[in-house]
Order: structure tokens, then sequence, then C-alpha cells
């Protein structure tokens, strides 16, 4: 910790962004593997070398309402921090 304190106000703010950077790749990784899993699972019966189209349609149809699942709740979550911190 000692090392924090002997940091510039923009070597800190150039760490937040990297840290930042980090926290968005590391969400991005997981919403790409959650879809993947649970799509997977629901859309692919009997898989093998390549998706027939019912199959297809079913992923496109999954990964539509997952990626709309997840836009929503991010906004009301990012929208539930703006009251909190603006209640202080």
């Amino acid at each position: 910790m000692d090392n924090l304190s002997s940091l510039s106000g923009a070597q800190k703010d150039e760490l937040m962004d990297q840290v930042k950077q980090q926290i968005a790749v590391a969400n991005a990784q997981e919403l790409l593997t959650k879809m993947t899993e649970k799509c997977f699972k629901k859309c692919i019966s009997k898989p093998g070398t390549s998706l027939d189209s019912s199959e297809q349609k079913c992923i496109a149809m999954c990964m539509d309402r997952y990626m709309d699942s997840w836009n929503l709740i991010s906004k009301a979550y990012s929208m539930r921090i703006q009251r909190e911190r603006s209640r202080m």
C-alpha cells in the first residue's frame, strides 16, 4: 500500500483506467461464457460437426434474448448506483 501513496494523481488515474478496462474485459468474457453455456444447453440436443437450421435459429434467438436481458439488468444496476450516489 505504501507504493500507492507515492503515485501522482495522473498515475493513480491511469491505474484506475487500467483496472476498469480489466474489469470490463472480465465482464465481457463472463457474458460470452454464460451465454454460450446456456444457449448451447437450450438449443443443441445432439452435438455434431454443424448446426441445422433450427439449431441456428434457436442459438440466434437465445443470444438475442440473453443480450437484451443483460442490457436491461446493466441499465437498472447503473441507475441504482447513480441514485445511491446522488443521496450521499
